[in-house]
């Protein structure tokens, strides 16, 4: 035959498989509405591997490509049954109370706290996040949550990943212990410079003191030098002003330009992060969820058991909503056998019913599940 010819049977063929696959999901929106009448659970895994195994029988050489075929059959049919079934979920209260509380617009002014000192990227990222803010600074990443956590500000500030150094735990586990909510994030372009004292020179550092990030992303150049002791300390600002009050002359500071102009230093080498594409991204925080108008991104907290294809389920689900995940990271639990968590971000918006209807199934199916919040990045 012509390609053409068999490119026409092909047509005639998918037409039957459309047909036959609205009636499939026609009857998975009738076994919704049994399951929701006898408030059973959407997940029937019994059944699905019967019919897997059913289908892989009489495949024959094509066994694995049928497996797969009715596997995302499966998905599509569970998230429209989710979509159907009414069952109050802690995600679904969660998000409603959101929406209700972000009406409004974000807010360009209030409260924020903020770990550090003046000059630093964290009071860059309060200025762009809240242009006419004010901005409370404590000593702590603990401190910014138990000042949001007790009301004291209505707004905190927390780095929370480097594209060069990764995630930043500590402020993951503030926000799962704190149960505080993301409302919007914002990224900065960190540029990281030597600075020193006016007058001293390279050879004559012999200490550099310098926040954990801002040290893991000048590695390279710090493993180049001998005989110089790495300092770390609060972040990069204090570290500049630690430097200027000392009087040191052996002392340096990793810090940013801006703040060599702020505390009378002098940048001594302006080449010393590993990558020039260096950014931070920063998240606001609050102590009650809202989410307001614009939210593109859902940040998650989730654990599942430890079993084969466990976490092939939870990306299926986002398959079968085109949903793009923009970042997946696991993170062992202290104290545990090989535990692990993971950390979810989407690109996606609660107000879409079949979003909300995905998240709450991953709640009823996850071991653990925490939603951050839906926020918009600025």
């Amino acid at each position: 035959m012509e390609l053409s010819e068999i490119r026409a049977k092909i047509d005639a063929v998918d037409d039957q498989l459309l047909k036959l696959f609205l009636e499939r999901m026609d009857l998975a929106e009738e076994v919704a509405a049994y399951k929701n009448e006898h408030r059973l659970p959407i997940l029937n895994k019994e059944r699905e591997r019967s019919v897997l195994a059913r289908v892989t029988e009489n495949a024959g050489a094509r066994e694995r490509y049928a497996y797969h075929l009715f596997s995302t059959l499966f998905e599509l049919a569970r998230s429209r049954q989710a979509e159907l079934i009414s069952s109050e979920t802690k995600v679904g209260a969660q998000v409603r109370a959101s929406l209700e509380a972000g009406r409004d617009l974000f807010p360009q002014t209030g409260l924020v706290a903020c770990q550090g000192v003046e000059g630093g990227n964290s009071q860059a990222a309060c200025d762009r996040l809240f242009p006419r803010g004010s901005i409370m600074y404590v000593k702590t990443f603990e401190a910014v949550a138990s000042a949001v956590e007790s009301g004291l500000c209505k707004f905190g500030v927390l780095p929370i990943e480097n594209s060069s150094n990764g995630s930043v735990r500590a402020v993951y586990s503030l926000l799962q212990e704190r149960n505080l909510s993301i409302v919007r994030s914002t990224r900065l372009c960190i540029r990281h410079e030597l600075l020193v004292l006016p007058g001293v020179k390279m050879g004559d550092v012999t200490e550099i003191y310098s926040h954990e990030q801002a040290i893991g992303q000048c590695s390279r150049f710090l493993e180049t030098l001998k005989g110089v002791k790495i300092i770390p300390c609060g972040n990069t600002a204090a570290a500049a002003k630690l430097v200027a009050e000392s009087g040191n002359r052996r002392a340096a500071a990793i810090s940013s330009h801006p703040c060599a102009a702020l505390y009378g230093l002098e940048c001594v080498n302006g080449r010393i992060q590993n990558s020039d594409n260096n950014y931070t991204r920063f998240v606001c925080v609050t102590k009650n969820p809202v989410i307001y108008a614009g939210a593109n991104r859902v940040s998650l907290v989730i654990a599942f058991d430890n079993r084969p294809g466990a976490l092939c389920e939870i990306v299926s689900k986002l398959a079968a909503l085109d949903v793009n995940m923009t970042k997946l990271e696991s993170c062992p639990v202290a104290g545990s056998d090989f535990e692990f968590i993971f950390f979810l971000e989407l690109e996606a918006d609660v107000r879409d019913p079949s979003i909300l209807a995905m998240l709450e199934e991953m709640e009823r199916t996850c071991a653990q599940f925490q939603f951050l919040g839906n926020y918009a990045e600025v």
